[in-house]
């Protein structure tokens, strides 16, 4: 599992628990709905620092309590 995997998991976890639409997130975190797409459909490769804050943001936590999460600690994810 790449990186950009393990964040779109936890961004549509993190919707489905909080009942939140992608539209909202997209709003709340100020990412365009292609950048959105881009991350939830595999598109995108990277995902920045930069990125992870907004996510996080958008989810009214930090980035630490965004990436505190099983998928962030598999020994599958690639970092290469």
């Amino acid at each position: 599992m790449t990186i950009n995997d393990a964040v779109a998991k936890r961004i549509k976890k993190l919707m489905k628990d909080r009942k939140m639409t992608q539209y909202r997130l997209e709003r709340e975190s100020g990412l365009t709905h292609g950048a959105m797409d881009g991350i939830l459909t595999g598109h995108n490769k990277t995902v920045t620092l930069t990125t992870m804050y907004r996510l996080a943001r958008g989810f009214g936590m930090t980035v630490f309590e965004f990436m505190d999460d099983d998928v962030f600690r598999s020994e599958d994810l690639e970092i290469d």
